[in-house]
């Protein structure tokens, strides 16, 4: 099987479980060198790396929290001392802390604002910067390559959710406006934007044959998505396949966001 991304290195963050470990492993499969970025979740991050590691690629977990600058900082640092530098960063880090909205709290509110939308703002520019020192390679046609991970809820409201959803829709214009002002350089920019994916985060959607059946329901394609399709995707946008496609957010939802409710109403 043709490599995609050979001779190119990646960074995803959140990669030590669902959407991003799946879209990790698939940046591998496709020749990149990758790193893998992680919270909390040491463990799950450095078995990935293992087995990439033992397959042939190369991986190494980096532990950093996206909100915090510093830490970004040296995430990146680390990847140029067992890189030498980038040309692939998936934006993925984020997280849900769900109330109705009149008893959602401050600290909730900025929790996830703070990884979900800050986080990518740094992961971000501090990509822009490495691409900028860097410049120019053989490997790419783009000098670099970002991908955000936003969600159907960049354009789904979500009751209950008030705080992921604004994230998410927040991801949608930083993405576009960034996009629009890198493109000159070369630096093209992105969003994956999944649908009902079966990853731990949203176990109880699908983990019984009632949840998934009223998830079903959402879904005109009539399947939940596995993380394997967002990384296919991933691997298609980081690539030279897409090198015309700049400042879109690619939908993986099944027909989401065609709003099958409203099917039969006409």
């Amino acid at each position: 099987m043709e490599k995609l991304l050979a001779n190119q290195f990646a960074l995803v963050t959140g990669a030590s479980s669902g959407i991003g470990y799946g879209v990790a492993k698939a940046l591998a499969d496709a020749g990149a060198s990758v790193a893998l970025n992680y919270h909390s979740h040491a463990e799950s991050a450095e078995k990935l790396a293992d087995e990439i590691n033992q397959s042939g690629g190369v991986a190494i977990a980096v532990k950093a929290d996206v909100s915090n600058p510093a830490d970004v900082d040296a995430m990146f640092e680390a990847c140029r001392a067992r890189f030498g530098t980038l040309d692939i960063v998936v934006a993925n880090s984020g997280l849900q802390k769900d109330s109705a909205f009149a008893e959602m709290t401050l600290e909730d509110w900025q929790t996830v604002l703070a990884t979900n939308l800050t986080g990518q703002f740094l992961t971000a520019q501090a990509a822009v910067k490495e691409f900028r020192r860097r410049g120019p390679t053989s490997v790419s046609k783009a000098v670099g390559k970002i991908i955000c991970m936003s969600s159907v809820h960049e354009v789904i409201p979500w009751a209950g959710h008030v705080n992921y959803a604004a994230s998410k829709g927040g991801i949608q214009m930083f993405m576009k406006s960034l996009a629009q002002e890198v493109a000159p350089e070369r630096i093209r920019v992105n969003s994956i934007a999944p649908g009902a994916i079966r990853t731990q985060i949203n176990r109880d959607a699908w983990d019984t044959s009632a949840a998934r059946d009223k998830l079903l329901q959402l879904i005109p394609y009539g399947r939940v998505g596995e993380v394997e399709d967002i990384g296919k995707a991933a691997v298609w946008l980081a690539s030279d396949e897409s090198d015309y496609v700049v400042g879109t957010t690619l939908f993986v939802d099944g027909g989401m966001t065609l709003y099958p409710g409203f099917a039969d109403n006409g």
